[in-house]
């Protein structure tokens, strides 16, 4: 087994992720077989309580879990002192072990290559557990078994305009003060490295010049065993996503619209549904409260902008969330649609207010609600699951795939799927629509074509008269690829621009057809009407609560490539590895392998293609399992 660990230093938010996910691309399609580890170093033992204010996006996997180290609760200590060193370092080398060689690519026997991510800053001091045990691990398995790559900042003062090394420098001997030596350094800059800033960088930081993948393979000793990269498919994919011109827009009715990373997958399944379909998405963030009436009163314009923006969208959507804020907001988001035979797709909470609105409306049930936000509702559509605890709130939650069976053969979701009997979906929550109702909801009109195994969970929602009105209570958007846009998701899309009866006869499309075109796009970010400082997503066009971003061309041969994305800092900045000329690409395309859930930048050497990134053929990495400090391990970006 081959390792490559990606650190950072100077500040966080470099793009490490990117990184690791980069190079996990380039050396599977070198045609390795490659699977991945991300480290975090938080106390959380259930990330699923943690604030998308303060985390971003909480990501889950088809375990839905992480783990935490019990041997000392069991006795397997038989007494001793239990120390950071050797048996807190040592059980997070026997996880990485252990993790690295299963498969995820469907294949048997272990990966090739394990790309790890250490996430934090070199120096952090919730970090060096896992630098103690990753600077003996390196010894361990040996010089030819690991590659260690830092990303770093050089930073470019405003005052004399000159790119600084220290940072770096002192970044990279804190890391060799800890036991571990980097064999390639990743800068980030707002310019392009100067050719004596590189050469400052490699006399003292000892990182000779070299080619990125090229040299990642020599010191893996893989030279012999790697071929050239392939990456023509994602050359064409660019080329594609070049060409669109044609906008559809969507409107996102949220209660995080202040943190876009918050919703950092839903969006990139958009992006993928709406190239499928052959569309330049554009995104329009309401904030769910300043639908409400409140807001009328207490903030007219936010009101006006709100309801302006949700009238001129194609289609809406309600992603999932927690707490009362802005619930009314989202309902009458769900109202606007149903009334108005707008595409409407609502996930996990989006669907419960569906639910709720739906008897409001219809069945005239006008104090119906979820238990989570009135407990003393007199017709609660939303409820608390049974099996869940009201006391305490981590590690409660229902997490990871669940079974969906498909109730109703012809149904849109149904068919969007493929017209299997069952589907496996992620899952996040503690609600769910109350079985005591669903006779009189569905007898007034509503479907629930999809629940669980044992039938009285449901999972799927569809409005059969509507154009297209579907909620959800899984997550469908952490499954989302490029190449294999979500099912829900790119029925959405093509709702909204007038595709969905094609879709449903032909079926859903496995590949696209890619042609190559360019096209330019302007950088600006949007809250209420007022142009901003550039925003963190690129390639989604947007007006009034909004983000945009650019992109540029594609190109054909392969020599170096690591990516960043471009919204982790307040400048997108250039990667630059040590010996290599780059070029700053501001790109449309994102990172789905690892789970990575970001837009990038992409630098090239020469000639390079557009960032490719994980679809079918990728990196999913569904089954990797995590641990908590004591240590803690997850793919959550």
């Amino acid at each position: 087994m081959k390792y490559v660990l990606v650190t950072g230093g100077v500040v966080s938010g470099l793009g490490k992720g990117v990184t690791a996910s980069s190079i996990g691309l380039i050396l599977k399609a070198c045609g390795l077989r490659v699977t991945s580890i991300k480290i975090d170093p938080y106390l959380n033992t259930d990330a699923g309580t943690m604030s998308p204010f303060e985390h971003g996006e909480v990501y889950v996997l088809d375990d839905g879990g992480e783990s935490v180290i019990d041997k000392e609760r069991r006795g397997d200590y038989l007494g001793k002192t239990v120390q950071v060193v050797p048996h807190i370092t040592d059980a997070i080398q026997e996880w990485i072990e252990r993790v690295a060689v299963i498969p995820v690519d469907g294949k048997d026997g272990p990966p090739d290559v394990c790309v790890i991510e250490l996430g934090g800053t070199i120096g952090d001091i919730e970090s060096m557990p896992f630098i103690e045990a990753l600077g003996q691990f390196s010894y361990r398995v040996g010089a030819g078994n690991f590659c260690l790559i830092h990303v770093s900042l050089v930073p470019v003062l405003s005052v004399v305009g000159e790119q600084k090394t220290k940072p770096t420098q002192h970044s990279v001997r804190g890391l060799r003060s800890l036991g571990l030596t980097p064999n390639i350094l990743a800068c980030r800059s707002t310019t392009e490295l100067e050719e004596n800033v590189k050469e400052k960088i490699s006399r003292f930081c000892h990182v000779p010049d070299q080619k990125a993948h090229e040299a990642i393979l020599k010191v893996l000793n893989l030279k012999g065993v790697a071929q050239e990269p392939a990456l023509g498919e994602w050359t064409s994919r660019a080329a594609l996503c070049d060409k669109l011109q044609e906008p559809v827009r969507v409107a996102m009715v949220g209660k995080y619209t202040g943190l876009s990373d918050a919703y950092l997958s839903v969006l990139k399944a958009l992006v993928h549904a709406s190239v499928a379909c052959h569309r330049k998405l554009c995104i329009d963030w309401i904030a769910a409260s300043d639908l409400e009436d409140e807001t009328s009163t207490e903030n007219p314009e936010n009101y006006r902008s709100a309801w302006k923006l949700l009238k001129g969208a194609n289609a809406i959507l309600v992603p999932g969330g927690f707490g009362d804020r802005g619930v009314e907001g989202k309902i009458l988001a769900a109202r606007y649609a149903r009334a108005n035979r707008i595409p409407f797709l609502g996930i996990c909470l989006g669907m419960q207010i569906a639910v709720i609105e739906f008897a409001r409306s219809i069945l005239g049930l006008l104090d119906a609600n979820s238990t989570e936000f009135d407990h003393n509702t007199q017709n609660p559509c939303v409820i608390f699951m049974p099996e869940g605890s009201k006391t305490h709130m981590g590690g409660t939650m229902r997490l990871g795939s669940r079974r969906t069976y498909f109730k109703v053969a012809d149904c849109k979701s149904a068919k969007l799927y493929g017209n299997q009997s069952f589907i496996d979906e992620r899952h996040r929550h503690r609600y769910e629509v109350n079985p005591d109702m669903v006779q009189q909801l569905e007898d007034a009109g509503l479907s629930f074509t999809g629940k669980d195994e044992s039938g009285h969970r449901m999972e799927i929602v569809e409005l059969p008269n509507h154009p297209y009105f579907i909620g959800v209570q899984f997550h469908p958007e952490f499954k989302s690829r490029p190449g294999t846009p979500s099912a829900l998701f790119l029925g959405l899309i093509a709702a909204a621009t007038g595709q969905l009866e094609t879709l449903l006869k032909k079926g859903v499309p496995k590949t696209w057809s890619l042609s190559n075109g360019t096209s330019g796009l302007k950088s600006h970010r949007y809250v209420n009407g007022t142009k901003m400082a550039n925003g963190s997503l690129d390639g989604i066009y947007c007006n009034g609560n909004a983000h945009c971003g650019g992109n540029g061309t594609a190109n054909a041969t392969l020599k170096s490539v690591f990516v960043i994305p471009s919204g982790m800092l307040p400048l997108s900045m250039a990667l630059v590895i040590l010996g290599c000329d780059f070029r700053l690409r501001l790109m449309l395309w994102d990172w789905i392998g690892f789970g990575l859930e970001r837009y990038v930048d992409c630098l090239k050497v020469d000639v390079i293609p557009r960032c490719p990134y994980d679809d079918d053929m990728g990196l999913g990495f569904d089954h990797i399992r995590g641990m908590v400090m004591q240590p803690y391990f997850s793919r959550r970006y």
